[in-house]
């Protein structure tokens, strides 16, 4: 991949949920701006990342398991060894459904499933920012979070404990920005609203007259304010949460 204009020194950043969608057009974006990339999913090694220079290592773990949680930052902590760490971004998440897709709610939703939710969505970015913060801190780098236009309002088609689970993690970021602060790192949040990936629902369609730009968005769109958010360009934002939603979150 070749190099932009914009390619800054030699940094590299931690991408989870990176084999597909937002998080795989995520890992393109700092890629081509020069960017050491550790990557993270569930599945192996993306084909994309292998023939990739500047992808340094693909961890294959289940962030929704503490044990792989701390194991998963073991194992980005040897890659990286005494360099530091110019970005996080906590991409991985999970929005059950029924086997007819149906929204999983308050009165529907299994309890069990909730927690499952609750330690992906929430818990993993936690542990994994706190594993990683002294790399950060050698940095000065950046924490990204990747929220949801269904943690800020009802979402027809996002379940309960998904919304519920980005709302706190919206909360998250804001802890996490001030007490990072004084590491000299900074923690921001992105929350797309209906981007073409896997986790859209076939429904989603009828859902673009509510968006005043009129057209779905794209993973390449939400990637780029990721970096940005992680960039210089961003070095006195923090505790911000953009939305990437074409304005739908406005109604």
């Amino acid at each position: 991949m070749s190099s932009t204009p914009e390619a800054a020194p030699y940094k590299s950043v931690i991408v989870t949920g990176a084999s597909r969608g937002i998080g795989h057009a995520t890992v393109k974006a700092f890629s081509e701006r020069g960017w050491r990339v550790i990557t993270c999913s569930r599945d192996a090694v993306p084909e994309a990342c292998e023939v990739d220079p500047n992808w340094a290592g693909h961890i294959t773990c289940d962030l929704s398991r503490p044990g792989d949680q701390d194991r998963f930052v073991a194992e980005a902590l040897d890659m990286l060894g005494d360099e530091p760490l110019g970005a996080l971004v906590n991409n991985a998440g999970v929005s059950p459904k029924t086997p007819y897709r149906e929204r999983l709610g308050c009165l529907n939703g299994d309890i069990a499933a909730w927690k499952e939710v609750f330690e992906l969505n929430l818990f993993a970015p936690l542990r994994l920012a706190r594993g990683f913060a002294p790399a950060l801190h050698r940095g000065r780098g950046a924490v990204v979070n990747i929220t949801s236009i269904a943690g800020h309002a009802i979402h027809p088609f996002a379940g309960s404990a998904y919304s519920v689970s980005k709302a706190a993690l919206s909360a998250l970021t804001r802890e996490m920005a001030s007490e990072f602060g004084a590491l000299g790192v900074r923690v921001n949040a992105i929350a797309p609203g209906e981007i073409v990936t896997d986790m859209l629902s076939p429904e989603t369609e009828a859902l673009i007259p509510r968006i005043p730009l009129e057209r779905l968005g794209t993973p390449e769109e939400v990637a780029n304010v990721i970096y940005f958010l992680c960039s210089d360009g961003a070095g006195y934002v923090s505790g911000a949460e953009l939305f990437v939603t074409g304005a739908q979150h406005i109604f």
